[in-house]
């Protein structure tokens, strides 16, 4: 059984916890490894060895700090086959997928290699008579991060490119489930050139994570995860004087309107609702259809699509659409949710309850399941998924539509599928969703532009990757300087002349 390790200061070190976590295989059911659980003391060795390192690495200067990250791009580009196998084999991700996963983080890196420009100050000169002003980004100091199981790669990219390359030192708590990935990404960003100490990964559960929140040298933390817990650990970060950014759940909407291209649209929502097995903070999980003809019209599309989508292994090809779930508990969690929607008076349109695949029945393989005629009182409209289940809800008019995505609690992304462009500027401009796709379905911003959600999508005030990430790994120090008149003669240098 191999025992995987956490990386602190530049080295692979043993847990001395003596407590683990099992990671499986999701295709067949097994234990492939075991993860070991930090302590607090564990974590206070790292955060001491990034505090130590931190200092030289903000006083290098910012187009030197990008040269790494230059480096670390082409060693993701050197080792995306390997990082893939590893993050398909513990995620249980299709290959393509993860290979996507990778190249999301790595499109960050890239961006932060606009580092000097973005780390520009302001100067003003004569502010006052012979007073100067002028502001420096400055580095946080020791930062943390905390990512989900479901993207292992692009998402600690997207917190500690960033970070580093603004000087800062960060210490990375992965998700247990799926590990290997943030431990060969530390070891790609010191032979990239980062010294030791920069970036260290320390594996754990709710004690390392409660260590962190609770560290006085850690001055921000990043989070992505459920909603419960993160509104946890904001409120318990901000409590300890930490700067905190968190982001929870979602229940993203797609409205079709009428008009919509109906091939578009089932094509859309297949990949949007089933990709990754519906393991994405961005997946379609509600098609709202707007009138009782939009959504037969739709059905008569999606219904085949879904029905021949091939679920499988990773090892099965690339033509496989989409593998298992991370654990035993999250399939459970979902065929619960599916049982409470035909309860409640769901039509259950695509029924992926009896899959099983021969050779993998122990695997957390869900079918793909597709519902009809859902209501907002249901409870798989209010509660995220996290798996193959499409909702179709059925709505009269468009406000109707506008409405149910404005209601719900969670406003992390949503999608309109229209030719009128009067429809799709009215609704980009007035939902309260943070991220919004017009005739694209899972409107993930560009590493440019910055990620993140509304209402109880998000705790915090800044979004993750783009400007706004540059915003939050420094804090801006402003100078006013006067210096004081004096004599300005100095050496005489023409030929001196008799008065």
């Amino acid at each position: 059984m191999q025992e995987l390790t956490h990386y602190i200061n530049g080295a692979h070190v043993k847990g001395t916890s003596g407590r683990f976590a099992d990671i499986y295989n999701p295709a067949t059911g097994e234990v492939q490894a075991k993860c070991p659980l930090a302590s607090t003391s564990e974590l206070e060795t790292a955060v001491a060895a990034a505090q130590a390192a931190q200092p030289a690495w903000a006083a290098v200067n910012p187009q030197r700090r990008a040269r790494v990250m230059m480096k670390f791009v082409d060693l993701l580009n050197r080792d995306m086959d390997k990082l893939a196998e590893a993050l398909s084999r513990e995620h249980g991700k299709t290959l393509p997928d993860a290979k996507g996963d990778v190249i999301r983080g790595l499109e960050v890196v890239e961006y932060c290699i606009g580092a000097p420009q973005l780390l520009k100050g302001e100067f003003t000169d004569s502010a006052g008579p012979g007073i100067d002003m002028y502001s420096m980004k400055q580095a946080l100091g020791v930062t943390a991060g905390i990512t989900p199981f479901n993207f292992p790669a692009m998402i600690p990219m997207w917190m500690f490119a960033p970070a580093i390359v603004c000087g800062n030192a960060f210490i990375l708590k992965p998700s247990e489930r799926d590990p290997s990935v943030p431990l060969m990404l530390a070891e790609l960003m010191e032979e990239a050139g980062a010294p030791k100490g920069i970036l260290q990964v320390v594996n754990g559960d709710k004690e390392a994570v409660d260590a962190i929140l609770q560290n006085e040298v850690i001055q921000s933390v990043g989070f992505v995860g459920s909603t419960p817990i993160a509104a946890y650990i904001y409120a318990e970060g901000c409590a300890n004087g930490k700067r905190v950014q968190c982001f929870g759940g979602a229940k993203n909407h797609m409205i079709i309107m009428p008009d919509a291209d109906m091939n578009q649209a089932a094509d859309a929502l297949v990949g949007a609702g089933y990709g990754a097995a519906g393991e994405r903070c961005m997946a379609i999980s509600v098609a709202v259809a707007v009138g009782d003809g939009t959504a037969d019209r739709l059905l008569e599309k999606l219904v085949p699509k879904v029905e021949t989508l091939k679920v499988g292994p990773y090892t099965s090809g690339d033509d496989v659409d989409y593998g298992p779930v991370v654990t035993a508990a999250a399939k459970a969690n979902i065929e619960r949710l599916v049982q409470t929607g035909l309860d409640q008076g769901a039509t259950l349109a695509v029924d992926g309850r009896d899959f099983k695949l021969q050779g993998y029945e122990d695997g957390f393989f869900v079918g793909p399941h597709l519902f009809d005629n859902v209501t907002p009182d249901m409870d798989i409209y209010k509660h995220e998924i996290f798996g193959p289940v499409l909702s179709t809800v059925r709505v009269n008019t468009y406000e109707d539509g506008l409405k149910l995505a404005m209601d719900h609690e969670y406003g992390n992304g949503t999608a309109i599928f229209t030719r009128d462009g009067d429809t799709a500027r009215d609704f980009a401009n007035r939902v309260n969703v943070g991220m919004v796709g017009v005739n694209v379905p899972i409107p993930v911003p560009l590493a440019y532009h910055t990620f993140g959600g509304w209402k109880k999508s998000v705790f915090g005030d800044l979004n993750q990757h783009g400007p706004d990430a540059f915003k939050f790994y420094t804090r801006t120090k402003t100078v006013t300087s006067r210096w004081p008149s004096g004599l300005k003669e100095g050496g005489e240098f023409s030929i001196p002349v008799m008065e």
